[in-house]
């Protein structure tokens, strides 16, 4: 009765989030003497919908043409549908079931993410856990370990505390001295996880914001690789956890660590109103965990600490940094987050601002609140899970369709800029290692158990295949890469702290550190990468392909799943990249993966 796929251009044109004020062209076909008179419902977040009606455009074979073009001059979320009368005095809605809608994003040019990250490649780095100049730099109550690559403590204490501290030695003195090795695998940017001082390892119980810990090198350490970086052409972000900060710290200092009145010892303490504590002494901690104090987002001593113009955002992009993941985000209110990102722009104008998001962030929705992350002014990253998730689904359990929908989705919702600046993950701290994930193995319960499993060698055999399939769909769809220390040398584990082991120096897998700077050296190459359009060729039957770049510099990449060879129906790519070779056809073989120029 109707034709309208909001992913062809045809009907949706632009296919994207729209910069204000900007205009949206809808086009829809009815069935000739089936259907007519169709309305486009277009609302706000939150408003009653606004009814307009559609123009006829022409005629089409058993199908007519109706025309609407949609003025936006205003920022902000946007949904819309259509209404249609049957012939036989009826009505029904596009989308048909109930509730359905159109998303529209409108943003404003503010906000939009720095050149130089597009096209790059991001490397995540656990510091204890990488590389270390040989030396320990412990504080108090830290248990060092000198069996590198031993398995990282996992019971509680006997006080039922996880205190995840066990330290290995690695630093950032070990990172510099690696820094040669990121540069073969085609670094531009290193994520590091939380370096300022804390007890724990992980760091994510911050005790001074204004230090670095002394365990990875302090503050000289820091802007030392700020500099070695910059000379091989990387930059460094750091992970900003202001949601929270360790109890032992000197804002808190509940254990009378520091030489400080921290808010848990006196009412009168300068740190009090950063928490809330109740009648009967105890405080709100993050998630319930007593060794995290959620900090009040709204106070604004707090919020000046941490933005004003001798703040912590001040001082470390001072010191050399040129961005920040911020740990989950969807817990800072825009009272906060709006300052946070204006300061991170004040001090440099070309920060990467990412955003732990484990949803479609264009309409997340936190805490009742919807967040206006890519509106303008606030984020110009995520951590991009959709993505992640639906590679898994894709070269794991064969579900082509949900990557195909997600990409779609992705493309259409997020604005141009942000979907090229995207931290496209496959791995990361907070999941398991990614080649555990894609064995399919029976993994063991409990961590006891857990702390010894390894894959067998065909379990083995088989994730690393997927690895390169998904490896492959991480480089060349929209967004950079983001790659956990280790992926690419074969790591393998299951959830925290069994995805934290040490980087296996001396005993990587070869072949996917060959694999993985093969795969960055395309990417480097060729432009389309950074910002190239994407378009969906095929997705049946096992096979996935698509390319990337604008007129006739294009990339195909195809991934078959199937146990059969398969080939793309597309014309002039004539260069397989991966083999470096001429080809006559695009035949991809079962469980691989083809890269091809025109």
């Amino acid at each position: 009765m109707y034709i309208f796929d909001e992913n062809d251009s045809y009907f949706r044109s632009p296919g994207e989030a729209i910069k204000v004020p900007g205009t949206l062209t809808l086009q829809i076909k009815l069935r000739r003497g089936e259907a007519a008179n169709p309305r486009v419902c277009l609302y706000p977040d939150g408003e009653v919908a606004n009814e307009v009606k559609m123009v006829y455009e022409c005629a089409t074979g058993a199908y007519d043409v109706y025309k609407l073009e949609l003025k936006i001059e205003s920022k902000g979320l946007y949904w819309y549908h259509f209404l249609v009368d049957t012939c036989s005095g009826g009505t029904f809605a596009v989308p048909e079931h109930p509730g359905g809608a159109f998303q529209i994003t409108a943003y404003t040019k503010a906000g939009t993410g720095p050149e130089w990250i597009k096209g790059g490649l991001i490397y995540h780095i656990f510091v204890d856990r990488f590389s270390g100049d040989g030396q320990l730099r412990l504080g108090p109550g830290a248990v060092p370990r000198n069996d590198w690559g031993g398995c990282p403590y996992f019971q509680p204490d006997e006080n039922g505390i996880m205190r995840n501290n066990d330290f290995f030695g690695g630093n950032l003195y070990g990172i510099i001295e690696k820094l040669p090795y990121l540069e073969e695998l085609g670094v531009t940017c290193i994520y590091l996880s939380p370096v300022f001082e804390a007890d724990s390892n992980h760091k994510y119980d911050t005790g001074d914001f204004m230090k670095v810990d002394s365990a990875f090198g302090g503050d000289e350490a820091l802007e030392k690789l700020c500099k070695k970086a910059a000379k091989k052409g990387m930059k460094v972000i750091l992970d900003g956890v202001f949601n929270h900060v360790g109890s032992d710290s000197v804002y808190f200092n509940r254990y009378g660590k520091y030489d400080s009145v921290g808010a848990y010892q006196s009412k009168n303490s300068p740190y009090r109103d950063w928490f809330t504590f109740n009648d009967d002494g105890t405080y709100e901690a993050w998630w319930g965990i007593e060794l995290q104090p959620a900090v009040n987002k709204r106070n604004e001593q707090y919020k000046e600490f941490l933005c004003g113009k001798d703040g912590v955002i001040a001082k470390w992009t001072k010191k050399g940094i040129s961005g920040w993941r911020l740990d989950v985000v969807d817990e800072i209110p825009d009272i906060l987050l709006d300052p946070l990102c204006d300061a991170m722009r004040r001090e440099n104008p070309d920060t990467y601002i990412a955003g732990e998001v484990w949803e479609d962030a264009s309409h997340k929705i936190a805490y009742s609140v919807r967040r206006r992350y890519f509106l303008g002014g606030q984020l110009n990253s995520v951590t991009n899970y959709p993505l992640k998730n639906a590679i898994i689904a894709c070269v794991k359990d064969g579900d082509i369709s949900r990557l195909a929908y997600t990409v779609d989705s992705l493309c259409r919702n997020y604005p141009k800029d942000v979907l090229d600046s995207l931290m496209n993950i496959v791995g990361t701290h907070d999941t398991m290692r990614i080649l555990t994930v894609l064995s399919g193995a029976d993994l063991p319960e409990g961590r006891p158990a857990m702390s010894f499993f390894k894959l067998s060698d065909d379990e083995l055999k088989l994730a690393k295949k997927r690895l390169k399939l998904a490896s492959a769909l991480q480089y060349t769809l929209p967004g950079v890469p983001c790659v956990y220390y280790g992926d690419e040398a074969g790591m393998e584990g299951g959830a925290d702290p069994f995805n934290r082991v040490c980087y296996p120096w001396g005993n990587e897998d070869k072949d996917l550190v060959s694999w993985y700077k093969k795969l960055a050296d395309i990417r480097a190459k060729h432009s389309c990468f950074a910002d190239g359009e994407y378009k969906l060729v095929e997705a049946r039957d096992g096979l996935f392909a698509f390319t990337r770049g604008k007129g006739k510099k294009r990339i195909l990449t195809a991934v078959n799943i199937s146990d059969k060879t398969r080939t793309v129906t597309a014309s002039d790519f004539s260069f397989d990249l991966l083999r470096n070779e001429k080809i006559d056809a695009l035949n991809i073989k079962a469980n691989e993966v083809g890269i091809f120029r025109c």
